[in-house]
């Protein structure tokens, strides 16, 4: 047993480390595991250890082995497995993180609606600042996400990913882009919506102070409107906050449980 446990360990090892680069390229990409403020060490550590976990279920305690071959037999095997997993955990982890790109945008776009543009407030899962409505919307959800469970279910998603695709599988170019479109287009559209009260009130609010101007030329309405329009903003965001997080969480939820 000991010395079928050595002759089999190079195999093992390269095994182990294949798999590693799948699930650390989408721990590197997802919502949440992903963030900026969350050191690389320690996303580094978090992939390796799940790996480890989840090696004798994705393995059965025998080494990977692609067409026959074992990853060890030649550097091209092992070079196009590696290659290969980097860009199928990387497509799965994006695929999550379009949801949140997507939800930064509209709200930008709603903040920009209701006077709120600066001044910017600190990152979360990104380099760039945002606008504070934002910075509030996506710090709630990528809190939700792990409070909610969300980030095992994003996990059983990768394991299940292999039944799917094997490894050695390459990812087709036509499926992965009509995947990423169908996804961009969801989560554009769920963003879309759920910012859509904020985009309606900033139109209706300045055709009205426009129209405010015109007609009285000699006072200078636009100019003077900026807090009353950010007090409207700041007051629906106070009645519809609860409801835009729910409806974010509800679609994202959706998308990590059943894997579309």
């Amino acid at each position: 047993m000991i010395a079928e446990i050595v002759s089999t360990a190079p195999e093992m090892i390269a095994s182990i480390f294949v798999l590693f680069c799948r699930i650390g390229a989408c721990l590197m990409t997802t919502p949440g595991f992903s963030s900026q403020r969350i050191p690389t060490r320690i996303r580094l550590f978090v992939a390796l250890t799940l790996t480890l976990a989840l090696t004798p279920a994705l393995t059965g305690g025998k080494p990977l082995m692609i067409d026959g071959k074992m990853l060890t037999e030649g550097l091209g095997v092992l070079g196009g497995a590696i290659f290969s997993e980097l860009l199928i955990g990387g497509f799965i982890g994006l695929l999550g993180r379009l949801f949140f790109l997507a939800m930064e945008a509209m709200m930008m776009a709603a903040s920009m609606s209701i006077g709120m543009t600066n001044p910017l407030g600190a990152p979360i899962d990104e380099a760039e600042s945002l606008p504070a409505i934002g910075v509030l919307i996506t710090a709630g959800a990528t809190c939700l996400i792990f409070i909610m469970g969300l980030h095992w279910e994003l996990i059983r998603g990768v394991v299940a990913s292999y039944s799917v695709m094997p490894v050695g599988t390459a990812l087709r170019a036509q499926t992965a882009l009509i995947s990423y479109s169908d996804t961009l287009a969801r989560t554009f559209v769920s963003s879309l919506r759920i910012a859509s009260p904020f985009i309606v009130y900033g139109i209706v609010a300045n055709f009205a102070v426009g129209l405010l101007n015109r007609l009285t030329p000699s006072i200078p309405v636009y100019f003077i409107s900026g807090p009353f329009l950010i007090t409207g903003g700041m007051f629906l965001l106070y009645f519809i906050a609860n409801t835009m997080i729910t409806a974010f969480m509800a679609d994202f939820a959706d998308w990590a449980v059943k894997g579309n």
